[in-house]
């Protein structure tokens, strides 16, 4: 099958690119887009009472479940523990090798250069480190070298709210419930662990009452779902100002890769 556009996420554990890229792929998927979730660790330390097998095993489950409500043709789960994401040379290969099995377009990740989850950043600091060997066949030679570097954009998480530029925002209010499903679907951090290590564990919603549960995602993450005041400029400069947009994601261009700028990226998004 031939896709309009093949992008990748690259994210340090399953339920991130959800989180920060949901609203923007399940848009991208109805359009046709090929879309792909890369999980650089198993998620098997997200939890306050499982044991890393189990949980390694239901994480699973869980991103599969979410890949359905947003439209996501494959979720890849690297088997490396949560919390030991180190940068070297066997997780750039891993990365250089998923970049070009999926032939990306647009590789999508995390910031690197700031505070927040040491996995976080070194996801992002991998994916930075194999933007560079991406079209050198010699470099990771059982798998062709891709014949243009792809775009690479980054995603906010909680340490880069304040560090992260808005480049790309785009407004998500069409595929918003797929978003919140697919969040939701990963019940071990929306409803089990979050809430224990923040202190809501007894807010949590029956998991029968959807409604419920769609309400206490956007209570306790708001800064993931709600269009902030800080996009407002770069929404406006997109959609008009008379466009009052609730909900929205941010991407900001990374300063490596393929050389585009917001205008162009818009453009070959098409949402």
């Amino acid at each position: 099958m031939t896709y309009p556009l093949k992008v990748l996420v690259v994210e340090a554990h399953p339920d991130e690119a959800e989180m920060y890229t949901g609203g923007l792929c399940a848009l991208l998927a109805e359009k046709g887009v090929a879309i792909k979730y890369l999980s650089l660790t198993n998620g098997d330390a997200g939890h306050y009472r499982m044991e890393r097998d189990a949980l390694k095993r239901r994480r699973a489950r869980e991103a599969y479940t979410a890949a359905r409500h947003l439209g996501v043709l494959d979720y890849e789960i690297l088997d490396i523990h949560d919390g030991e994401l180190m940068p070297d040379l066997a997780v750039r290969t891993a990365v250089i090798s998923a970049i070009r099995r999926w032939q990306a377009d647009i590789v999508i990740t995390f910031h690197d250069e700031c505070d927040g989850h040491l996995d976080n950043r070194a996801a992002g600091r991998a994916v930075r480190e194999a933007s560079s060997f991406l079209t050198n066949g010699n470099i990771v030679p059982d798998v062709p070298a891709l014949s243009q570097t792809p775009i690479f954009l980054q995603m906010t998480d909680y340490g880069a709210v304040n560090f992260h530029k808005h480049d790309i925002v785009v407004d998500i209010e069409k595929t918003i419930e797929q978003k919140l499903k697919a969040c939701g679907a990963h019940a071990t951090q929306f409803y089990e662990f979050a809430p224990f290590e923040r202190g809501f564990l007894d807010e949590v919603p029956d998991l029968e009452d959807w409604p419920a549960q769609r309400s206490f995602i956007l209570k306790y993450w708001p800064e993931f779902m709600y269009a902030l005041e800080a996009m407002r400029p770069a929404l406006d400069a997109r959609y008009g100002s008379g466009k009052r947009i609730s909900f929205a994601e941010s991407f900001q261009l990374a300063d490596y890769g393929r050389k585009v700028t917001a205008e162009e990226i818009s453009d070959l998004l098409g949402v």
